[in-house]
């Protein structure tokens, strides 16, 4: 989260369309924070897609002469958007995909880990640690119930490193406040 990711796909694929390439961009339908049709970086950044639900409504929707194909927030789609993606390179397409590696609980967040594996290219983009400033590559939930997904922003994510996150991870719960406001005071 907030590290450039979407930001990132958006440049590459903007440079494809100036290129002359054919070039279609895709976006889980379960992604609506900032726009249900458009691919929105946290810095504001946009670029018409297309929301599906899953990879079937994805490969029903590609057109034979599409040359790049955009893919933002991968880990929604599934673990069957690995064989898609590697169809469609397999055939000649550039697939530019953006997604996390791992889930709020520090897990690999499938497929993303299944795609990497399979790629030519790959950029890690790193955020700045909301607590202490370092690079980033963690996402820690601050708000939420126990779902692995779970779609939110600023106000439900921030980004750690390790040992800011381990640190939250491990810390002991806040004491809940007495009726007199005095926490754990005798």
């Amino acid at each position: 989260m907030f590290s450039g990711k979407s930001e990132e796909l958006i440049r590459r694929l903007r440079r494809a369309a100036i290129a002359k390439q054919r070039v279609q961009v895709f976006k889980p339908a379960i992604d609506r924070r900032y726009h249900d049709t458009r691919i929105t970086s946290h810095s504001a950044q946009s670029l018409d897609a297309e929301a599906l639900p899953d990879v079937a409504a994805l490969l029903a929707a590609l057109d034979p002469a599409t040359q790049v194909v955009g893919i933002d927030e991968a880990q929604f789609f599934g673990p069957s958007l690995v064989a898609a993606v590697q169809a469609m390179a397999d055939r000649g397409v550039r697939v530019v995909i953006a997604g996390l590696d791992q889930d709020y609980l520090g897990r690999p967040f499938e497929p993303v880990p299944q795609l990497l594996a399979i790629a030519e290219q790959i950029t890690k983009c790193l955020a700045v640690c909301s607590q202490c400033g370092a690079l980033a590559s963690r996402s820690f939930r601050l708000a939420g119930g126990d779902e692995r997904v779970q779609v939110g922003a600023a106000d439900t994510y921030e980004a750690r490193c390790r040992a800011c996150y381990l640190a939250a991870m491990t810390a002991p719960p806040a004491a809940a406040d007495d009726d007199d406001g005095l926490a754990g005071v005798a």
